[in-house]
This record gives C-alpha cells, sequence and structure tokens, in this order.
C-alpha cells in the first residue's frame, strides 16, 4: 500500500524536468510566437528568438531570416557551420536561398560563441558583400544581427549597413 507521501513523491519525479528541457520549451514557444506572429513588428521579438536559439552554440552558426514584401516571416535558415571563432560564409548561397524562397527582404544573424557579441571587421565587410550581392536581385538587407549568449548588437542600429 502506497502513502500519500509516496504519491507525492512519484508525482513530484514525473513532473521532474532538467534545465535543457526547459530550455527547449523556451525554444519552441519563442519559435511558435516568431511563427504564429508572421510580421516582424519587433525587433525585440527578432533579438529574443535568435538569442535563444543561436546564443547557446558552442561554434559559429550562421542564418538568414527570409521575409515576404510584408515582412512576413517565411522561414529561418541555418546556413554556415563554422568553428569556435569562424564560419566560412558564402554570399552566393544566400542570394540563391533568398530567391528560392521567392524573399523580398532577409535578416542576417550569427553567433560568437566566445561570449562577445561585439562585430569584427570581418563581419562588417561580409555583410556588405551580402548586402550588394542581394542588391543586384532586388532583395532588402534590413539587418544583420550577432548574438552572443544573452546580449546581441544590431548592424543596422549602428549605421554599419
Amino acid at each position: 500500500m502506497t502513502t500519500t507521501e509516496d504519491t507525492a513523491e512519484l508525482l513530484c519525479q514525473e513532473l521532474a524536468v532538467s534545465e535543457a528541457d526547459i530550455l527547449n520549451r523556451a525554444e519552441s514557444i519563442l519559435r511558435a510566437r516568431f511563427t504564429r506572429a508572421n510580421y516582424l513588428t519587433s525587433p525585440a521579438l527578432v533579438r529574443d528568438y535568435l538569442r535563444i536559439s543561436m546564443g547557446p552554440e558552442e561554434r559559429e552558426v550562421f542564418g538568414v531570416i527570409l521575409l515576404d514584401s510584408q515582412h512576413g516571416v517565411l522561414r529561418f535558415e541555418r546556413l554556415f557551420y563554422g568553428t569556435i571563432d569562424s564560419a566560412s560564409v558564402y554570399p552566393r548561397e544566400i542570394v540563391k536561398l533568398a530567391l528560392l524562397t521567392n524573399a523580398a527582404a532577409v535578416i542576417l544573424a550569427h553567433n560568437h560563441p566566445s561570449g562577445n557579441p561585439e562585430p569584427s571587421q570581418a563581419d562588417i565587410a561580409l555583410t556588405l558583400r551580402v548586402k550588394n550581392a542581394l542588391q543586384t536581385v532586388d532583395i532588402r538587407l534590413l539587418d544583420h544581427l550577432v548574438v552572443s549568449g544573452s546580449h546581441s548588437v544590431s548592424l543596422a542600429e549602428r549605421d554599419l549597413i
């Protein structure tokens, strides 16, 4: 025969979740809000989604948010994976994906696993190369966010685009 205390302990064990489970659930909630809202009306929503999605990565990951003409989210695609301090990024592949999805605009994003979200000179130069490549096919680059842990930096807000 089980006692009330035994039942309570079993229930607590069943409901116990790990930190990873909580973070995964938070990411799925933000992903749902991100796609359910469908329109990027808040830079904070983009930042939150990217910080949760890319911030914890142990190596550099470069992604693209593809948008329609009204800035509705078509999808978020992780395109390039690198090492702890760099990733090879090919503007041609970004243009190719944007054309394939019929995107009118894009937001670039990548993480800095080092913990410092400050964009490097290489990040700024890459952003301008991608912007020029996208302009040739009439696709706008709205921003490039560098994410690190709970912090992020917008190149657009710093007038670097």
